[in-house]
Formats: structure tokens, C-alpha cells, sequence
């Protein structure tokens, strides 16, 4: 696939096949895609952790705050992406210019790990509710959890929906 194809094929899974088991290869995937995200100053001041088995369990129960993403139980792996300290071309630039590249920078991460997910046949779902300080807890963290991700196989009937974008004129405006 092309990255457009990607783009178009992505989505945000909830209904992952828990009796399939992601190859380590597409895992291996994903990481170097994440390695290889730009980041200010290439500095990733960011740390994934991969869950996998009773510790992803535990992760997904963490996220489920509320009734929330009942589904990320059934995910294989749950990425951990944890902030770390900023480089200190990226911490001078990120004071000076008020801008927090950080954040910026997961935001960019997370979407290259569901790129390389889309591309290896694999759903993914990035999941912005959870209980940091049980996640930190578990998987002995000691930075902030600035978001999950949880992967997987998509179950068979878990087909590609339509989805509601904006035009390109909402979106873009060209200046010459």
C-alpha cells in the first residue's frame, strides 16, 4: 500500500481478535516506523513500552475508566508512550518559542506506529483516557503516560467504515 491507501484503510479499531496473536516482525514493524518518526531536534522525548499478555490486560483494565474502551481488553499489545525529558536544542527552542514540541512530537509518533500497524494488516486505536498513575504503576514508569495505543488483528467481521472528513477547502488554504 501507498501511504494514501494507508491513510484511507486506517481507522481506529475497537473490535480486535484476541486469538490472534501479532507477529513479532510487524511489532519489530511498528517500533522501527516510531523509531524513525521526526521528532524537534530529533530529540523523541518519548519512551514506548510494549505490553504484552497479563501486563497488556492490565494496561487495557487502566483505560477503561468509566465504561470507556471496553474493547482495548481484547488487544494483544498495548503501547505505552510515556513522556521524556526534552533534548536541550528542543527545551531551549520550546521556551523561547512558548510551543510545547513534546507533545507535538507523541502526536507524531502515534502516527507513524498506526500507519505501520494499517500497512501490516494490524488495527490500532490510540486512547486518550486512561488512569496514568495505575499504567505508570504497572509497567514502573517514570514518566507521565501521554497515550496508549492498543494493536492488534481486527475480527473478521470488523469491516471499514465511512468516515466524515472535511473537504480540502475547509481545511487548506493556498497563498501565493
Amino acid at each position: 500500500m501507498n501511504f494514501l491507501e494507508i491513510a484511507k484503510h486506517r481507522q481506529s479499531c475497537r473490535n480486535f481478535d484476541e486469538d490472534r496473536m501479532v507477529e513479532e516482525d510487524k511489532l519489530l514493524a511498528i517500533l522501527e516506523a516510531a523509531r524513525l518518526s521526526p521528532s524537534a531536534c530529533n530529540g523523541q522525548p518519548y519512551h514506548i513500552t510494549v505490553c504484552k499478555g497479563e501486563t497488556a490486560k492490565k494496561v487495557a483494565r487502566a483505560t477503561m475508566g468509566m465504561g470507556m474502551n471496553k474493547f482495548s481488553l481484547s488487544a494483544p499489545i498495548q503501547l505505552v508512550i510515556s513522556e521524556k525529558p526534552y533534548v536541550k536544542s528542543a527545551a531551549l527552542g520550546a521556551k523561547v518559542k512558548g510551543n510545547d514540541y513534546r507533545s507535538i512530537d507523541i502526536g507524531i509518533v502515534a502516527a507513524y506506529i498506526t500507519a505501520e500497524a494499517a500497512a501490516n494488516e494490524l488495527g490500532s486505536c490510540i486512547l486518550g483516557w486512561f488512569d496514568s498513575d495505575k499504567i505508570e504503576k504497572v509497567c514502573s514508569l517514570d514518566g507521565a503516560v501521554r497515550l496508549v495505543i492498543s494493536v492488534g488483528y481486527p475480527k473478521s467481521d470488523d469491516k471499514l467504515r465511512n468516515k466524515k472528513h472535511k473537504e480540502i477547502k475547509e481545511l487548506v488554504t493556498i497563498i501565493e
